[in-house]
């Protein structure tokens, strides 16, 4: 029995690596199929030419883009811890892809996240090389409730020199009532230029719920409270 069992033993010992490895190849293709498996599992600071070159195992560029994207827009309803352990990667995409549709997904998704530390990713996203990574810095800034993001979009709109991006800083401030944004827009108001006169008297009719025409005179003084019906200490009128 034991010269038997060696014989058989003998003819086991070829087969056990491709039995070993077939569980081995089964899981790693099965890896693919996980949830944001291109922006965690691959190198997310390929040049676009290196990306070409991983197609073969079905991680592009394309697919990142997509897999952040739908990120972004689950981000409101996931819970908060999850939403912390994405933050150090929206950090690590941002800091590192040279794609500015990443950068500005990446802002994107960390505005709507409910994780405090987002804010200073969202802020680096106002200094960005790229206008539109600028302009969607500052609409996560309008989505966010903190005083700094406040302050932060009261800057840019008082000092950007992109009109585009100072724009969207005004229009995001009207979604944060409180001082900071009535001064700010009560400055915008006195602005020259007529198309930044009508965003501000937009802005403030979306958020205040009034019309008082197109003076912007008339709309100073009602953020200074002399022909608001309910004027609002710290507020804009309502």
């Amino acid at each position: 029995m034991n010269r038997m069992a060696s014989r058989l033993f003998q003819s086991i010992v070829p087969l056990m690596p491709v039995v070993v490895l077939a569980p081995v190849l089964v899981l790693s293709g099965g890896c693919h199929d996980g949830p944001m498996y291109a922006l965690k599992h691959a190198n997310p600071y390929f040049t676009m030419r290196q990306w070409k070159a991983d197609e073969a195992i079905g991680v592009t560029d394309h697919k990142r883009r997509e897999e952040l994207q739908t990120l972004a827009n689950s981000m409101y309803g996931m819970p908060a811890e999850r939403q912390q352990t994405w933050t150090p990667h929206l950090e690590q995409i941002y800091e590192n892809d040279p794609s500015a549709e990443m950068r500005r997904l990446a802002i994107l998704a960390a505005g709507r996240s409910k994780d405090a530390t987002t804010i200073d990713l969202v802020a680096k996203g106002l200094k960005d090389d790229n206008l539109k990574v600028r302009m969607e810095a500052c609409r996560a800034l309008g989505e966010r409730s903190e005083e700094r993001a406040a302050q932060l979009l009261a800057s840019i709109a008082g000092e950007s020199q992109d009109q585009d991006v100072r724009h969207a800083a005004i229009a995001a401030l009207g979604k944060h009532p409180g001082e900071i944004s009535t001064n700010s827009l009560k400055l915008a108001l006195q602005d020259r230029d007529p198309a930044t006169q009508d965003l501000v008297i937009e802005t403030l009719r979306e958020s205040t719920g009034k019309d008082l025409g197109n003076d912007p005179a008339e709309w100073i003084a009602a953020l200074n409270g002399q022909s608001s019906e309910e004027p609002a200490s710290g507020s804009m009128f309502r």
